[in-house]
C-alpha cells in the first residue's frame, strides 16, 4: 500500500493541493446522495492522502461513491487530509476511521450497500471482518509491478534498486501484506534521471486508467482475479527513517546517486562538505576529481555535486556554492 510518509508531508500544504486538484478535475457528474446510488455500481472509497485524494478526483467522474472513509485529522496537523477537503467540496458522504479498531466499529454502526471498496493511500490495516462487508472484495491499486516490492514505499525502492521498469497492480486485498489476487497490472520504464516525486507522478496516471478501465469490467464479472505470479520471488520495500537520509560515502557512486533522487522529499541527503551541513539534490558519477564537490564513493569512482542546499537553506548549482563558501 501507499507510504504513510506521503500523507503526513501532504497535510502541510492541503490548501494549495486541493485547489490544484479541482482546477484539473472533469466536470463531476455523478449523484451524492446515498439514496439514489445503484449497489451494483456504487463504490465505497478508502483513502486520506495526496495520491488518494487525486484518485478519488478521477473515480468520481466516473463512478457514484457511496461513502469516502478517510483519517480524521490529527491535532498536530493544521489542515485535514488532503481526502477529507475534497469530499467536503465534491459532496460525498465523509466516515472517519484512524486505525483498525475504530474502522471495525464504523461498519459495526453503519450500513453500507456498495459491493466494491477501493482503497488508495489509506494507511490503516483493514481486517478480514471489513473485506467480508464486499461481496468483491476491496482493490488496492498497489504502486509496483506485484509480487515486487510489497509493502509500504513501493516507489521510492524501485528507484534505489535501479530497476528499469515497474508499474501499478490493481490487487484484491487481503490481511496478509500485498499478497492478493490481481486484476491487471501494466508497466512503464523508469527514467535514468527519475525522482520519487516524478514517478509518482506517472504512476498516479497509470493508476487512474488501469482503475477507470477495470473497475467497471471487474464489477460486470467481465474479468476475474488471478493469482500473483512467481510469490517466491517477492520483494519488501519499508519505511524510510531520518537516518536514510544521512548519506554513506563508504556506499557505491551507482547507490548514492540513486538515493539523492529518491530521497528528494524525505528523507532527503545531507552531508557535510567541510564545515557545512549541505542537502545533495542533483549528482552525476565521474571517473575522477575536479572540484570539492567531487567526492570519493566506496567503489573508487566519484560523486560530482550538481545541485544542494546550502546551509542558508538556498537551493543553488554546484559553482555557486563553491564561489559564496569558502571549504577548507
Amino acid at each position: 500500500m501507499i507510504n504513510e510518509r506521503e500523507i503526513k508531508k501532504s497535510t502541510r500544504h492541503s490548501d494549495d493541493y486541493i485547489a490544484k486538484i479541482s482546477v484539473n478535475s472533469q466536470p463531476f457528474s455523478v449523484h451524492h446522495s446515498p439514496e439514489s446510488h445503484n449497489h451494483n455500481t456504487s463504490i465505497i472509497f478508502f483513502g486520506s492522502g495526496p495520491v488518494a485524494a487525486e484518485s478519488l478526483s478521477y473515480l468520481a467522474n466516473y463512478f457514484a461513491i457511496e461513502a469516502v472513509v478517510t483519517k480524521a485529522k490529527l491535532t498536530h496537523h493544521k489542515e485535514p487530509a488532503p481526502v477529507e477537503l475534497l469530499a467536503n467540496e465534491l459532496k460525498l458522504p465523509i466516515f472517519f476511521a484512524n486505525n483498525k479498531q475504530v474502522l471495525d466499529e464504523l461498519f459495526i454502526n453503519n450500513k453500507f450497500h456498495s459491493r466494491l471498496g477501493i482503497i488508495v493511500d489509506y494507511g490503516v490495516i483493514v481486517s478480514q471482518a471489513i473485506i467480508d462487508n464486499f461481496e468483491l472484495g476491496i482493490i488496492n491499486s498497489h504502486f509496483s509491478l506485484l509480487p515486487q516490492w510489497r509493502g509500504a514505499d513501493p516507489i521510492t525502492f524501485s528507484i534505489l534498486s535501479g530497476q528499469k521498469k515497474t508499474g501499478v497492480s490493481l490487487m484484491i486485498i487481503e490481511p496478509t501484506l500485498d499478497t492478493g489476487k490481481l486484476l491487471t497490472s501494466k508497466s512503464l520504464l523508469i527514467n535514468n534521471d527519475e525522482t520519487t516525486p516524478s514517478l509518482t507522478r506517472r504512476l498516479i496516471n497509470l493508476s487512474n486508467q488501469l482503475l477507470a478501465e477495470f473497475i467497471p469490467k471487474y464489477l460486470a464479472g467481465e474479468i476475474k482475479p488471478i493469482k500473483q505470479p512467481h510469490p517466491d520471488r517477492a520483494t519488501y520495500s519499508r519505511k524510510l527513517t531520518k537516518a536514510d537520509g544521512i548519506i554513506d560515502w563508504q556506499k557505491p557512486a551507482t547507490q548514492i546517486e540513486r538515493e539523492i533522487r529518491a530521497y528528494i522529499d524525505w528523507p532527503k541527503s545531507k552531508t557535510k562538505i567541510s564545515k557545512y551541513e549541505i542537502i545533495i539534490t542533483k549528482s552525476h558519477i565521474s571517473n575522477d576529481t575536479k572540484t570539492a564537490l567531487d567526492i570519493v564513493c566506496g567503489d573508487g569512482l566519484y560523486l560530482s555535486i550538481d545541485e544542494l542546499i546550502a546551509p542558508s537553506g538556498r537551493k543553488m548549482n554546484a559553482r555557486a556554492f563553491l564561489n559564496g563558501y569558502k571549504l577548507a
